[in-house]
C-alpha cells in the first residue's frame, strides 16, 4: 500500500544527482522565503545551502561545479545580508 508511492518517487529521482535535487530544495525554499519580504532569511538559506553543497561528497554530487555554486552561494549569502534591512 505505501511501497507504490515510494517507488514512484525513488523512480522519478534516479534520473537526478543529488546536487540538482539540493537546487531543486534550494528554488522551493527561496519561493516559500519571498512572501516574507526578508533579505535576511534569504540570505541565511543562501549560507546554509553553500554548506550543504560543500559537505556533501563529490561522489553524490557527479560533476565539480556544485561545489563551485556552493562556494558562490557562501560569499553571496553574507553579503545580502549585511546589506538588509529586515
Amino acid at each position: 500500500m505505501y511501497a507504490l508511492p515510494l517507488q514512484v518517487i525513488d523512480n522519478f529521482l534516479l534520473q537526478y544527482n543529488i546536487g540538482q535535487a539540493i537546487f531543486l530544495i534550494l528554488v522551493l525554499g527561496f519561493l516559500a522565503a519571498l512572501p516574507l519580504k526578508s533579505r535576511k532569511v534569504i540570505a541565511l538559506q543562501f549560507m546554509t545551502f553553500g554548506v550543504i553543497y560543500l559537505l556533501t561528497p563529490q561522489s553524490m554530487l557527479a560533476k565539480p561545479h556544485w561545489k563551485f555554486f556552493g562556494i558562490a552561494l557562501l560569499v553571496i549569502g553574507p553579503m545580502v545580508y549585511v546589506t538588509a534591512r529586515k
